[in-house]
């Protein structure tokens, strides 16, 4: 037995250790531009007092302009565009980075989200892959998810929508919160490339990111097989690959080592057995149940509230209140539809569904849809985030000229998270389906 706990310990260090993580970058043709130094605020190292415990970067430890390791610091003005910069291979310092025409210079997309960090360049020899990568890390990020769920809501199967985002939401709360409490930092960097910087503060142990971007396709697998007719190995292999590679994306990015989008991935799996059995009376009780608006609202709040205490304020705390806000907007508005009888599931005995003859009136009814409503919960969003922080500034005596600053309170943070979003889940679910019917795309 003591050999058997030695081993696995072993192979969980080789599987967490940075170097796979930058053996694998280099092998998709990721080149980091370090300098001879590396930066000190994301060296990874372990801290003393707590062994296996390390110390994420914390809201000040640097500047926006502070780098991430990918190259030198202070080498002149960041630039303010970030991504593919082009074709010229000439490394920061001026000299030549490499002789083959493939090689472009990127930097990270987007800015880091605690820190305003916008990333050190990096060099890519293989664009095939770099796009692909950031397609599967994409699966993962709000937008994806602003277009996937509604998708699926008004155009092809409203109760497999509901359920999802019942499971998205929950499992996100889960995630989050595990890594607040494990609290192990990103790979270091060096020798890991930081291809995104967005997430870089945040804590890292299991990937998020993995448990999304395997609960959604599994779970979408699981609600449809047997409901609607497809065969068993199409649906398997398209959610094994959607997993695969949103999870092998990340360690491309050097956001996760190995070990930790595998642990997502396995975690997620036990997730996802607890919510096979229950999923069905979670969403009939949310729909019908004389106290659901309470519990929903309740319970939604109160995990929250409990993620929110376990560390000091970043990005995943932002994100778990986001989940838990659109999935109480969500699940309250499941209930508002029953009520009013709005958007009632197929009867038991039209089952399996199948999907419709492709035609061009079936296909632009099915855009304009899709881009009415997602313009609807765009403007919704925007007009709530510019209508509540303002409010919450005035109602707790904040100064309103750095709203960074101002949303790292959680008397800020958590209404404001759970105000915006949970109208986008109210509207998506109830609103705009009601206002389908009143333009007759219903």
């Amino acid at each position: 037995m003591a050999n058997f706990v030695k081993t696995f310990v072993q192979i969980c260090n080789y599987l967490q250790d940075p170097e796979l993580v930058a053996r694998f970058q280099h092998f998709c043709g990721v080149e980091g531009t370090f300098p001879d130094a590396p930066n000190a605020p994301d060296s990874g190292v372990s801290e003393p007092d707590h062994p296996g415990l390390r110390k994420r970067v914390q809201q000040g430890a640097q500047s926006s302009d502070a780098g991430v390791g990918n190259g030198a610091a202070g080498d002149g003005p960041t630039p303010q565009v970030n991504g593919m910069l082009g074709d010229d291979t000439t490394g920061p310092d001026g000299s030549a980075a490499a002789a083959d025409s493939e090689t472009t210079i990127a930097k990270p997309l987007r800015r880091n989200s605690l820190t305003g960090d916008s990333g050190q360049e990096f060099l890519i020899h293989n664009k095939f892959l770099f796009y692909l990568f950031t397609f599967g890390t994409e699966l993962g990020n709000e937008m994806f998810f602003i277009i996937f769920f509604p998708f699926v809501l008004w155009n092809i199967d409203a109760l497999v929508s509901r359920r999802l985002i019942v499971v998205w939401a929950w499992n996100l709360f889960v995630g989050q919160s595990t890594k607040d409490m494990i609290r192990w930092s990103r790979p270091a960097s060096p020798p890991v490339v930081k291809v995104e910087v967005f997430y870089n503060s945040e804590y890292s142990m299991p990937s998020t990111h993995a448990m999304t971007g395997t609960a959604l396709p599994f779970c979408l697998f699981m609600l449809t097989y047997g409901r609607w007719q497809y065969p068993f190995l199409l649906g398997f292999c398209v959610a094994l690959s959607w997993s695969v590679l949103v999870c092998v994306s990340r360690v491309y990015m050097g956001m996760h080592s190995v070990l930790e989008v595998i642990t997502g991935f396995l975690y997620t799996l036990l997730i996802l057995a607890f919510f096979q059995p229950n999923l069905g009376r979670i969403d009939n009780y949310y729909m019908m149940g004389s106290y659901a608006p309470l519990m929903i609202i309740v319970s939604h709040v109160g995990f929250g509230l409990v993620a929110f205490s376990l560390d000091s304020w970043s990005t995943s705390r932002g994100d778990t209140a986001q989940a838990l806000g659109t999935g109480a907007g969500a699940a309250l508005a499941s209930h508002v539809n029953y009520l009013l009888g709005l958007q009632l599931d197929p009867p038991l005995s039209s089952l399996p569904l199948t999907l419709p003859s492709l035609s061009v009136s079936l296909v632009l009814r099915s855009m304009l849809r899709f881009f009415i409503g997602v313009a609807v919960l765009l403007v919704t969003r925007m007009i709530m985030k510019a209508v509540t922080i303002p409010f919450l500034c005035r109602l707790f005596g904040l100064p309103m000229d750095d709203v960074r600053q101002a949303r790292q309170q959680m008397k800020v943070e958590l209404p404001y998270r759970y105000i915006v979003y949970s109208v986008v889940g109210f509207s998506c679910v109830c609103f705009v389906p009601l206002l389908f019917k009143i333009l007759g795309l219903a």
